[in-house]
């Protein structure tokens, strides 16, 4: 009975954990269940707002300044639009400014709060952005809007290509600490540790870390995660993983949530 329906549902009696921020869990919690997986939903991120507003408003403030606005997350969208509503300020943006976002994410995001997107690398990654980006911002100026702690790529070279670039935080990423025993409980529980644990960003792979502990106490956390496989949305994430000690088991084709969970479907069914 248990094989036909995992023919059925290819994550049928598979325990996916997943670790995005708590309100971001929905679509990809709901898309592992379709194919049948028992899902764990167990925060690595919590969103916080900034310190101070001050400069994403001031950049807000003074949008017609630029001429190309880069958003690269839901997250920044949400916080982005959350201070333009704030400000009074949510009548459009200047004609001439473009966006463009990171991936399809965000530009549905981006869309859905009436604004059109203007470029969509073909890979969802910094790298990529810059591409799609490079020959086109010679001596414009270039607002970023992102997370406190994020890579440099993409104001750096843009940068080098000439172009004038602001970047102001929206938000930031810290570890939920209510997270940690919970996480440690469901790695050594039988009837709750994952067969897969998914990451969807280099900070839900540097807080899982955080949240296992240091020292000794992460070496043996390490060792818990013996036959567990770890799956990754894209590259940056899956190089974050390497270069913290932990495997790449399963990479998405395609960087976005439903190329993580076709790439999970796929290496489970494969058993």
């Amino acid at each position: 009975m248990r094989s036909a329906t995992r023919g059925r549902l290819p994550l049928f009696g598979i325990r996916v954990l997943v670790g995005r921020a708590r309100h971001q869990v929905s679509a990809l919690s709901s898309e592992l269940r379709k194919l049948g997986a028992t899902v764990l939903e167990i925060p690595f991120i919590e969103i916080r707002k900034p310190r101070s507003f001050k400069p994403l408003d001031s950049a807000l403030q003074n949008l017609e300044a630029y001429d190309w606005l880069i958003l690269t997350s839901v997250n920044g969208v949400e916080a982005m639009w959350e201070r333009l509503r704030k400000l009074l300020l949510t009548k459009g943006n200047p004609q001439h400014l473009r966006i463009a976002a990171i991936g399809p994410a965000t530009k549905k995001a981006i869309e859905q709060r009436g604004q059109k997107v203007d470029v969509v690398p073909k890979e969802y990654v910094a790298e990529s952005v810059v591409r799609s980006l490079r020959r086109r911002v010679q001596g414009k100026r270039v607002l970023l809007v992102r997370a406190k702690v994020a890579r440099d790529v993409i104001p750096r070279e843009l940068r080098q290509a000439g172009a004038h670039v602001d970047v102001v935080e929206a938000y930031e990423t810290v570890v939920p600490q209510a997270s940690r025993k919970r996480l440690r409980t469901a790695l050594k529980s039988p009837k709750q540790r994952p067969h897969v644990i998914t990451f969807t960003s280099s900070s839900t792979v540097r807080n899982f870390v955080a949240l296992l502990g240091s020292g000794r106490r992460v070496a043996r956390a390490y060792n818990d995660l013996d036959g567990i496989r770890l799956a990754s949305i894209g590259p940056v994430t899956s190089s974050t993983l390497r270069e913290l000690g932990l495997r790449v088991d399963i990479a998405a084709g395609e960087f976005t949530i439903p190329g993580l969970v076709e790439a999970v479907a796929g290496a489970m069914s494969s058993d």
